[in-house]
């Protein structure tokens, strides 16, 4: 896979808008929007970052609409009793910019990665998909596991960073760490190994 600084120009680190085209994909690329439920709105998660993720995600919906590419919804329905994404309660349905329409797949998972236990690798083989556009949450969990799992299969991964977001934690030794810290470290390992790292001004229709 190769980065990004392979595939864009830059500027003090920052890739130009509009750097992707529709075109240099060979296959229509599936837009994979990972656990956007409302169960990670639950303050139990603690600070954020990336406060437009959201925002950010519905637009790239509305584009691959106007596409009419591949759009895959993963819901996570926990098994854990006292988590905020169980089935039966509020948290485990789909905010309101990630709202599946009717037709668009919805593949349900109850672990960190999409593709464990699921009939998502199955529905990408019989769609014949072989690029994978990804955003959701949370960066350094389920996205984190999805994308890896992505890059070992051998799908060509693109994680969008400003549609992803994460949380606050203390790291190994013990030092607290702020969202976007983890949230940078996080495509800082993926970026190059599993997946490109891009930004959504990089796709086409999605630079303001």
């Amino acid at each position: 896979m190769r980065s990004v600084s392979e595939q864009a120009a830059s500027t003090n680190g920052k890739e130009t808008v509009g750097t992707l085209k529709w075109s240099c994909f060979q296959t229509p690329p599936a837009l994979l929007i990972v656990d956007l439920q409302h169960a990670i709105d639950d303050p139990s998660w603690g600070p954020r970052n990336n406060l437009g993720a959201e925002v950010c995600v519905a637009r790239l919906l509305a584009a691959w609409r106007r596409q009419g590419w591949p759009i895959i919804h993963i819901r996570h329905d926990s098994t854990e009793p006292t988590s905020t994404y169980r089935p039966g309660q509020p948290g485990n349905r789909f905010k309101p910019e990630a709202m599946p329409l009717d037709g668009e797949t919805v593949i349900a998972k109850r672990t960190n990665s999409a593709f464990i236990d699921t009939e998502l690798q199955t529905h990408l083989q019989a769609k014949g998909i072989d690029t994978l556009v990804i955003a959701g949450v949370s960066t350094s969990n389920s996205v984190d596991a999805t994308v890896r799992m992505a890059g070992n299969l051998g799908y060509k991964a693109y994680l969008v960073e400003d549609a992803c977001f994460t949380f606050a934690r203390r790291d190994w030794s013990g030092l607290a760490r702020t969202a976007q810290e983890v949230h940078d470290m996080a495509l800082a390992i993926l970026d190059g190994e599993y997946c490109t790292v891009i930004r959504s001004a990089m796709l086409p229709g999605m630079a303001d």
